[in-house]
């Protein structure tokens, strides 16, 4: 299991101010020695967070992977292929969104159109691809027609559901998105609203192979340092298979 950390929001918090600290580049540095196998940034079309020149230093700074998100258009897609990065994330993107609310539409010809453009530009140029998609089944089918290297399941749902009940509806039904995934020979990833007390049972299940966690864990630096809350996180993720005896059962948080 890879734990690759989401710092868009050090750079959120930079941007309040429009000023140069804090650096979401330093706190990549901080992540990798606090353990994680990689680093995660979104840069949107609108610039309102990760800026240009924080992908281009994390790029050149990263000694674990890069992991680039971004929209399937734009300037932004232009920029990873210039760079080149390990690998390449392509996600949703409204304007007004606060965060990103579902998985790619995939089920048309229309929207799959400029998705097959991008990952064959991308493709080209070495970057190992991904689509950030709903744990839906229909949904995978659609996304193996445009051969990306892996699948990222959108764990929003899971993440926001409330009751035991709920979130054992919304964790089988990653289980099992997470199972055709694999059946399909695509690589499985997951990631969105997962903390320190929802995270454990995701991390656990077969076939997952990568999570992508980002505000908790910049939440909790704020108290704590990047370096401490990236550990906790990374010992809470590799011993999840050891604490969760059925894999694809929801249990209730024991902290951190």
């Amino acid at each position: 299991m890879r734990l690759f950390i989401n710092i868009d929001h050090v750079a959120t918090v930079r941007q309040a101010r429009r000023t140069d600290e804090p650096d979401p580049v330093r706190a990549a540095v901080l992540a990798e020695l606090g353990g994680a196998d990689g680093i995660t940034v979104h840069l949107r079309e609108d610039r309102r967070h990760v800026q240009d020149r924080d992908v281009r230093l994390l790029q050149e700074t990263v000694r674990t992977g890069l992991n680039f998100e971004l929209a399937a258009a734009g300037d932004v897609l232009g920029l990873a292929e210039e760079i080149a990065p390990m690998a390449a994330t392509l996600v949703p993107e409204k304007r007004e969104e606060v965060t990103t609310e579902g998985g790619l539409d995939v089920g048309s010809a229309e929207a799959r159109a400029p998705l097959n453009q991008a990952l064959r530009r991308l493709e080209s140029r070495g970057v190992r691809t991904s689509l950030f998609v709903d744990p839906d089944r229909q949904a995978l089918d659609d996304a193996a027609k445009l051969r990306p290297h892996a699948v990222e399941l959108h764990t929003g749902e899971f993440a926001n559901a409330r009751g035991d009940d709920a979130k054992q509806v919304e964790l089988a039904r990653l289980a099992q998105a997470a199972a055709h995934a694999h059946s399909l020979g695509l690589a499985v990833h997951a990631g969105h609203g997962l903390t320190y007390e929802n995270a454990t049972p995701v991390a656990a299940l077969p076939h997952v192979e990568e999570l992508n966690i980002g505000h908790s864990v910049v939440a909790r630096a704020v108290f704590v340092g990047m370096e401490r809350a990236v550990r906790e996180m990374k010992e809470i993720v590799e011993r999840a298979p050891a604490r969760v005896r059925e894999p694809g059962v929801w249990m209730p948080p024991a902290g951190i």
